[in-house]
């Protein structure tokens, strides 16, 4: 969708008119992203997302807070209803981290029951307040068949971003992940015709969260398909007898100095912990990585996503996800981690080693 149709279409939403969301370009997707909305429902901004969201021909998923659909149940089942996603957030937005687990039991289902009674059916996602997990909540979230879900991408529209930062933090989606945005920012609502026409140049969609693997895929639970390659009919008679080759290695060759990087980002912190994410980047194609880091005093990860961590505290390294290990030369994927402590001094030493 061009940026100037997109507009247009989000001035017919915000002015009232009556608008046919755009049709699918399932077609043109070589990959899935998901669009997420934490905090709702909430009067006079729920609708107004909603809207823009079919104007722009997407669907997005919604971790709405408990006690919000409590008393706006309407605006739940409306998300249902234009075909989006609906999550567990909790029932008060806590810092979940901090609650005994018969609190935890009581946040989530209280949430479950009100997002079942208002839409006819129990979430299948959960995503903690400010990203904060550990094992007791994963264990609790576990009882109720929630997968947990946290953001590759953190738009920063609760930290008061602008349209254009919100435009630009979105442009960082690759296929497969997920970004954090919220129901109530007007500059949110404002930046979604942008963030779909980016997406679209790009070739990426927006679908939903796969409850298997937390991970976004295509609206109906599938992944794109990418035709086979068509090979041209070889212009000369090949010769009756091959010419010798040479078997492959049976083990993949030691990674090159300096084709494997890891760049590591501070996304956010609060008081007791941090939010990071890392950027794996190679200059050649790679089957598998493995990136280790120091991490301070006082330091240690609680939660790893899009990776699988050894160690917790001091020397800790994180190898690739079942689906994030294949890197194409000059190809890059991102691991994110949630951490207790302070942010600073940030994590040193970071390495990273592909196969």
């Amino acid at each position: 969708m061009a940026v100037a149709a997109a507009a247009a279409l989000l001035t017919a939403v915000t002015s009232g008119l009556a608008v046919t969301a755009a049709p699918s370009m399932a077609a043109a997707c070589t990959g899935y992203v998901a669009l997420t909305f934490d905090d709702g429902p909430t009067a006079g901004n729920t609708t107004t997302l909603i809207n823009t969201l079919k104007a722009a021909g997407v669907r997005a998923t919604f971790f709405n807070v408990g006690q919000n659909v409590q008393a706006n149940p309407a605006l739940a089942k409306a998300q249902r209803d234009a075909g989006m996603w609906v999550g567990n957030h909790s029932w008060t937005h806590p810092h979940m981290t901090q609650l005994s687990q018969a609190q935890m039991t009581s946040e989530i289902s209280q949430t479950q029951q009100a997002i079942q009674q208002a839409t006819g059916e129990a979430p299948k996602l959960f995503r903690p307040p400010y990203l904060e997990s550990n094992a007791t909540l994963r264990a609790v979230e576990a009882q109720f068949g929630l997968t947990e879900i946290n953001a590759d991408v953190d738009s920063q529209d609760w930290n008061n971003a602008s349209t254009d930062q919100i435009v630009q933090n979105a442009s960082r989606l690759q296929a497969g992940q997920s970004i954090l945005m919220h129901d109530w920012p007007a500059n949110t609502v404002a930046a979604i015709p942008r963030i779909v026409s980016n997406l679209s140049s790009r070739g990426l969609c927006a679908g939903m969260i796969s409850p298997a693997t937390g991970r976004a895929v295509a609206p109906d639970g599938g992944q794109p398909t990418t035709p086979p390659p068509t090979t041209a009919p070889p212009t000369t008679a090949p010769p009756s007898t091959p010419p010798p080759t040479t078997p492959p290695p049976s083990t993949p060759p030691p990674d090159p100095s300096g084709t494997c990087t890891a760049t590591y980002r501070l996304v956010s912190s609060w008081t007791g912990g941090f939010q990071g994410e890392v950027t794996v980047s190679s200059t050649r194609a790679v089957s598998g990585w493995t990136v280790r880091m120091t991490l301070a005093g006082g330091q240690s990860i609680s939660n790893v996503w899009n990776g699988v961590a050894t160690g917790s505290t001091g020397a800790v390294s994180i190898r690739n996800a079942a689906y994030n290990g294949t890197l194409n030369a000059g190809g890059s994927t991102t691991f994110g981690f949630l951490a207790n402590g302070s942010s600073s001094p940030a994590p040193s030493g970071i390495t990273c080693a592909g196969s």
